[in-house]
């Protein structure tokens, strides 16, 4: 019998988790240094066939076939085997745009949009986004942070280990601060990596109607400086670009500033006119650019050449009814890369599954499977400047994966978000939602996988 780890591959320890004879391991592996971009090839997703990974802690150590990882690993008691036969292994889901920390839904605003009430009276009425902003100014945080954290535990159980989450629906100095900290204490009841924005800049607030360059002084003179001055409070800076919002100008002004302070770069753009926001993103290096339902090719050329990732966001085209589609020929053609978003808010996108949105990056955007999971993966990981830490399972990436309920990759897509669709989730090297029994089957000291299945 051989010993565990015995055999010619370099013997890498004991895992704490192996997860082996999964029907397909979709490892991307290569892509960590840039982002997937271009046709669709078969060899994007580097598949493995009868594959395995193996983690210590919470970085993965092996991955492979499964034959291979299991010479280079050892076990015991303590360690956690998953048997994954007809299962695909997949990258942990990224979603790299979403709104998630707010007070209040927005049902009622639907169902009248639905009816034909234009959304312009609504807004009047004090409904829209005031609505939310009003209901998140008058929430507690520990409302606020309950209710982001079960958002969180849907999002993670539909397959996301990794999630953007923007402030932006307080619109005043402390309530911006306060968002922020509630992510923060959100993030700490969840076992997945969590990605704060500042977005202050996500509306001009009814109280400056009248004089929208005073809040913007305010934003970029106030609030920026407050949010950059606590390490970590926040790793980007967001601003809605767009008529009725912030100006190609505003938005130059505050991600000047946003990045004078050492934050990473985003921006709403394009998404009801050609306003110039996917330039502005392209001209500043931003890392990704968001929206692009209306970027003119031109614009799509200085996103590929600067390195910007554009974000798509199907759920939200889904929900609004929209008709107008981002350019996905023209990003192909320039070879700009793609990521998908849920855009998960309370009024344009309720979408919780990033399983859900790798199907409507097919069946709405027309994006290819290969495009879909890529986008959900790597070039999302790309999208939150993690492309080195997440989105592809290779040796000493964080160990975040998901088992599908299917065969192939082709099943993240074509479930279409059903529950079941994603069958366990691994984050940072522990199991953290679904797998049955067969999540907790620990080998007998010295004893090899085959041994246990006799």
């Amino acid at each position: 019998m051989m010993r565990p780890g015995a055999g010619r591959s370099r013997f890498l320890g004991r895992a704490d988790l192996l997860v082996r004879r999964a029907q397909q391991v979709v490892t991307l592996r290569g892509w960590s240094e840039r982002p997937v971009a271009g046709s669709p090839e078969p060899g994007w997703l580097g598949l493995v066939e009868d594959g395995a990974v193996a983690c210590r802690g919470d970085r993965i150590v092996a991955v492979g076939r499964t034959g291979e990882v299991e010479r280079q690993v050892s076990w015991d008691r303590e360690t956690v085997v998953v048997d994954a036969q007809g299962h695909a292994l997949l990258p942990g889901l990224v979603d790299p745009h979403t709104h998630a920390v707010y007070a209040g839904d927005r049902a009622e605003e639907w169902g009248r949009l639905l009816r034909g009430e234009p959304y312009l009276r609504i807004l009047q009425s004090g409904g829209g986004i005031w609505q939310t902003v009003r209901r998140t100014r008058e929430a507690s945080t520990e409302d606020l942070v309950s209710g982001m954290a079960e958002r969180l535990r849907r999002m993670m159980r539909a397959g996301a280990t990794t999630i953007e989450v923007k402030s932006g629906y307080a619109l005043e100095p402390e309530g911006e601060l306060r968002l922020l900290d509630a992510i923060a204490a959100a993030a700490e009841l969840v076992p997945v990596q969590v990605v704060p924005t500042f977005l202050g800049a996500h509306a001009v607030p009814p109280e400056y109607r009248s004089d929208p360059e005073a809040y913007v002084d305010l934003v970029e003179q106030v609030m920026l400086p407050a949010a950059a001055r606590r390490p970590g409070l926040a790793r980007f800076c967001d601003v809605f670009c767009e008529e009725g919002a912030f100006t190609p100008d505003h938005a130059r002004r505050i991600l000047s500033r946003a990045a004078r302070l050492g934050l990473g770069l985003k921006v709403h753009a394009d998404q009801f006119h050609p306003l110039g926001g996917a330039r502005l993103a392209a001209e500043m290096g931003a890392t990704s650019a968001d929206h692009l339902d209306f970027t003119p090719r031109e614009d799509l050329e200085r996103l590929a050449a600067s390195g910007t990732v554009a974000v798509l966001l199907p759920g939200a085209h889904l929900f609004t009814r929209s008709r107008a589609l981002p350019d996905v020929e023209g990003m192909r053609y320039h070879r700009v890369p793609v990521a998908l978003a849920s855009d998960h808010n309370p009024g344009t996108s309720p979408v919780e599954s990033m399983a859900l949105v790798a199907a409507l990056g097919c069946t709405v955007l027309g994006l290819t499977p290969e495009e879909s999971v890529a986008g959900c993966t790597i070039n999302a990981a790309h999208a939150l400047a993690l492309g080195h830490e997440v989105g592809s399972l290779e040796v000493g990436k964080r160990a975040d994966f998901i088992l599908v309920a299917g065969p192939s990759y082709l099943h993240l897509p074509y479930r279409m978000g059903a529950d079941g669709a994603v069958w366990m989730v691994v984050a940072a090297g522990r199991i953290v939602s679904g797998g049955g029994e067969r999540e907790k089957t620990p080998l007998e000291e010295g004893e090899t996988p085959d041994d246990a299945d006799a």
